[in-house]
Formats: structure tokens, C-alpha cells, sequence
């Protein structure tokens, strides 16, 4: 999945010298936690979170004394040194970037202009659409060996049962390097079956597991 099929086209936005004020009334009427800033050609030059603003509005107690601060530019608070991502970007990597530099916004520039947004509510609204768990299923774990053709054999044991694969993740063996869990999201509601076909097979089914039976 690439970034232009999740991202906010809908953009709203500020130029370096509207007020404080202008961005404190916004936040509130659309209930956002950023405002990309932009110049007259729409190319993005800052940002502004609902924490800049709250660090720069006045206390409650001293409104008065720096009720002057509200009027200030959005240049006085604005973030500058922006990360951004491209349309094409995949969502994965976009994740990833998210994590690494602990930021809850990504800005998506196009030829020096701003053509959408990704929060991390919208990474975790398509992390759960490719994980498949927004729809009717059932999930079941497989440890399988690591090589090549091991996701085609089990593919196939799925095939015989005549079941509809939703999803599929795979990730390292914490404690064994020579094997992977294997993660699917089937279209079933009863998925035992197919877990004694996957056990028949030599496959170590990890999830669903029944007390007292084993993994074996």
C-alpha cells in the first residue's frame, strides 16, 4: 500500500503570518492536532501542533498581560525543520518513520508542494485494514521453517479446505533463527479444521490452541 491511497487531500492549512489566534480557532473548530504552513504557492514551510499552541497561549491567570501573544505570527512558533514523505511512499516505511523520530504527523510534499497529510490515527486505521481484522475471521500462528516455498505449501493446505485468505504477516522466531511465525486472517469462523490439516502436515500450529491439546 503507498502513502496517496491513505493520506488527507483535504488539507488545512495557514500561512507564516496569520496569527496564533487564527490557529487556536481552527484547532478547536475542526478538531485537529496540526496545521501544515504554507506560502503562496502552497509550498510547505512549517508546522504547527496543538502543543506549540498551547505552550505559546497565555496562562488563564495572566490573559491579560500577554493577551498581545495570540496576535503574534504563526513564524513566531512554527516548526520548520519538517519531516515529510512522498505519494509514492510505502505505508510500511512511512511506520517506520514515524517511530523512529517519535512524531504523530507527516506532512506529503509533491514537487516542493504539499499534496496531503498522514496522523498516526491514519497508519493504525490501515494497519488494521491490512491485518484484515476489520473483517469477520478467525486468526491462526503457524511456526514454519525459513525458506523458500514455505508460504506456497501452506497456502495450498488452505486451498483444499476451500478457505479465503484475508491477510498474512510474517515475523522472525524470537528464539529460533531458522524459523518464522506465520500469521493468517482466514474467512472462517471455525478454523479447526484446517488447524488438524496444518498438524497432519508436521506444521506447529501456535494459535488457536485448545487447552490440553498440544501445539504438536
Amino acid at each position: 500500500m503507498i502513502v496517496e491511497k491513505i493520506m488527507k487531500e483535504d488539507i488545512i492549512s495557514l500561512t507564516p503570518t496569520d496569527t496564533i489566534h487564527s490557529a487556536v480557532l481552527i484547532i478547536k473548530e475542526k478538531r485537529i492536532r496540526h496545521i501544515p504552513i504554507v506560502d503562496d504557492n502552497f509550498q510547505l514551510v512549517g508546522l504547527v501542533s496543538d502543543r506549540d499552541i498551547r505552550d505559546a497561549a497565555p496562562s488563564i491567570f495572566r490573559t491579560s498581560e500577554y493577551k498581545n501573544d495570540l496576535q503574534k505570527p504563526l513564524t513566531s512558533i512554527m516548526k520548520t525543520d519538517i519531516i515529510t514523505g512522498h505519494p509514492l511512499d510505502f505505508v510500511e516505511e512511512i511506520g517506520a518513520v514515524f517511530c523512529e523520530n517519535n512524531i504523530s504527523c507527516l506532512p506529503i510534499v509533491k514537487e516542493k508542494k504539499l499534496v496531503g497529510i498522514i496522523t498516526g490515527s491514519d497508519l493504525l486505521h490501515s494497519y488494521v485494514e491490512l491485518t484484515g481484522v476489520n473483517q469477520p475471521g478467525s486468526q491462526i500462528e503457524i511456526k514454519i521453517p525459513n525458506k523458500a516455498g514455505a508460504l506456497y505449501d501452506i497456502a495450498l493446505i488452505f486451498k483444499k479446505r476451500n478457505l479465503n485468505i484475508l491477510s498474512t504477516l510474517v515475523y522472525p522466531e524470537k528464539t529460533e533463527i531458522d524459523y518464522k511465525i506465520l500469521v493468517i486472517r482466514v474467512q472462517t469462523m471455525n478454523p479447526f479444521m484446517v488447524v488438524e490439516d496444518l498438524k497432519k502436515e508436521g506444521y506447529t500450529v501456535l494459535w488457536p490452541s485448545l487447552p490440553g491439546i498440544s501445539h504438536d
